[in-house]
C-alpha cells in the first residue's frame, strides 16, 4: 500500500514525524510531499499567480513552496502520477481541527484536495488545552491511538468523494477513552480575537486568531467527543449542496 503523508505546519513540523510513524505501521512504501513553511488555517486554497517550486531531501520526500492543496496535488499529478498513492494521511496537525474549523483548515483541505481525486484520505489532529502553547504540544495520544484508529479503515468501502477527520483529545495517552464516531458539530460564532499594536515605524497592524468558548456541545458531536475524553472520527463529503433548500429556492425563480 502506497501512502502519501502531507500536512499544514510544514516539512519540518513535529506532527508529521509523528504521522510518518503511525503510517510506517501501515507499510513501508510512504511518501512526503508537505509545505515549505506552516500554512494554517488557508483552507483549501490553490498558488495560481505565483510559481510552486518543489525541495527534494530524499527519494520520497519532498516539499513545496505553497499550500497543502498544492502539496497534494503537485504529489498526485507529478511526482506520483504513474503510480498513486492508495491512501492520504495529513497531519498530525497541532491543534484541533473540529466543528467549523473544517471549513479553514489545511490540514482537512489536503484531505479533501484527495478525496476529490478519489484517494482515500484521512486528515488528522492533536487538539491541545489552553490557547498558547506554542510547540510544547504533546501528540502522545496521536501516536499511541493513530494506528488505531486508523486500521479499521484500510478495507471499508469508502463513498465517493468524501474523507475522515481524527481528532485526539489532549490527553496522555492512557487517559484516551476510546474512539468516538461523531457529526461535524458548530460552536456559537464569536470566537475570532483581533489583536491591534503598532509596528516600529507606527504603523496600526491587526493580528487574528481565536478565542476560547465556553459552550455546551451539541449532543454526539466531534466537540462532544473531545470534552468526554474520546477521539473524535468524524466522516465528511464534499457536495455542500443543502438539498432541503432546493425546493424552496427554486419557486423563487418561477
Amino acid at each position: 500500500m502506497r501512502i502519501l503523508l502531507t500536512n499544514d505546519d510544514g516539512i519540518h513540523a513535529r506532527g508529521l514525524e509523528v504521522l510518518e510513524a503511525i503510517a510506517r505501521t501501515l507499510s513501508d512504501d510512504i511518501w512526503i510531499v508537505a509545505p515549505h513553511d506552516e500554512q494554517s488555517a488557508t483552507g483549501h486554497s490553490l498558488t495560481i499567480t505565483a510559481p510552486v517550486r518543489l525541495r527534494r531531501y530524499d527519494d520520497r520526500r519532498f516539499s513545496v513552496s505553497g499550500t497543502p492543496t498544492d502539496a497534494v496535488m503537485m504529489a498526485i499529478a507529478h511526482l506520483l502520477k504513474d503510480n498513486p498513492p492508495d491512501l492520504i494521511l495529513s497531519g498530525v496537525n497541532r491543534g484541533a481541527n473540529l466543528a467549523e474549523d473544517v471549513t479553514y483548515s489545511g490540514t482537512v483541505s489536503a484531505a479533501m484536495e484527495g478525496a476529490l481525486a478519489g484517494v482515500r484520505s484521512v486528515a488528522l489532529s492533536q487538539v491541545y488545552p489552553g490557547e498558547a502553547v506554542g510547540d510544547r504540544v504533546s501528540f502522545a495520544a496521536a501516536g499511541a491511538w493513530g494506528e488505531k484508529v486508523l486500521r479499521p479503515l484500510l478495507d471499508m468501502e469508502w463513498a465517493p468523494r468524501t474523507l475522515v477527520n481524527v481528532n485526539f483529545p489532549p490527553l496522555a495517552a492512557d487517559q484516551v477513552r476510546g474512539i468516538r464516531v461523531a457529526a461535524q458539530g458548530l460552536r456559537d460564532y464569536g470566537r475570532l480575537r483581533i489583536v491591534n499594536g503598532k509596528d516600529p515605524r507606527g504603523y496600526d497592524y491587526y493580528w487574528f486568531g481565536l478565542g476560547h468558548i465556553d459552550s455546551t456541545p451539541e449532543r454526539e458531536s466531534d466537540l462532544e467527543a473531545i470534552a468526554d475524553g474520546y477521539i473524535s472520527v468524524t466522516p465528511l463529503h464534499l457536495d455542500m449542496t443543502h438539498r432541503a433548500s432546493l425546493s424552496t429556492l427554486a419557486t423563487r425563480y418561477r
